[in-house]
């Protein structure tokens, strides 16, 4: 698998369920229906999860049970607003998880392992979880002052492009200093923890 994709895949299935719900609640207007379809990918990925016998994340169970419980609470009321604050508190739950030192080596494909100083892991971490608390807002602000539909299309987009443009400028910094590790012949560094 090459790095790129190494880094990429576990941070596209935890946001997966949140893309697919604003994706389909920009696409149609139903919020019922993105909110199923959102429950039904965040329970189906946990439960594959658990059939591989696969280690489930803090941040995936943490989505999960705010996709339940949100969730279900849109189901059950027919009222909007629980699955469009939803995301608000995922993104400032993982943003707060994303404040725990060295959550990104997950991330990290093992090519970059004694390449990439610790210090700069730690504080893309840090950077990612500010990210998420700006995402938040941003989604709060959106639920409470537009209507269900403009206010998922504007997640829509902001969703994935400010994720993809992080995470590419990110790859591609670490992937420079990587390089340039590997060229200057440089001794191993210490991990990240």
């Amino acid at each position: 698998m090459s790095p790129l994709l190494h880094a990429a895949r576990p941070l596209l299935i935890d946001m997966a369920a949140t893309f697919l719900f604003y994706g389909v609640l920009a696409a149609t207007g139903n919020v019922m229906l993105a909110t199923a379809l959102g429950v039904a990918l965040g329970i189906a990925q946990v439960a594959v999860l658990k059939l591989r016998g696969s280690t489930i994340s803090a941040m995936q169970w943490a989505s999960l049970g705010l996709v339940l419980v949100m969730g279900g609470a849109t189901l059950l009321t027919q009222d909007a607003r629980f699955i469009l604050i939803k995301p608000t508190i995922i993104y400032a739950v993982i943003g707060a998880a994303m404040l725990q030192r060295g959550w990104m080596n997950r991330y990290m494909p093992p090519i970059s392992v004694g390449r990439i100083p610790a210090r700069l892991v730690t504080g893309a971490g840090y950077i990612w979880a500010g990210l998420m608390f700006v995402s938040a807002a941003l989604n709060l602000a959106l639920a409470l002052t537009l209507d269900p539909k403009t206010a998922a299309g504007a997640m829509a987009a902001w969703s994935p492009i400010s994720k993809i443009a992080l995470f590419a400028g990110q790859y591609l910094l670490f992937r420079h200093i990587a390089r340039r590790h590997l060229r200057s012949g440089g001794p191993a560094l210490e991990p990240a923890h």
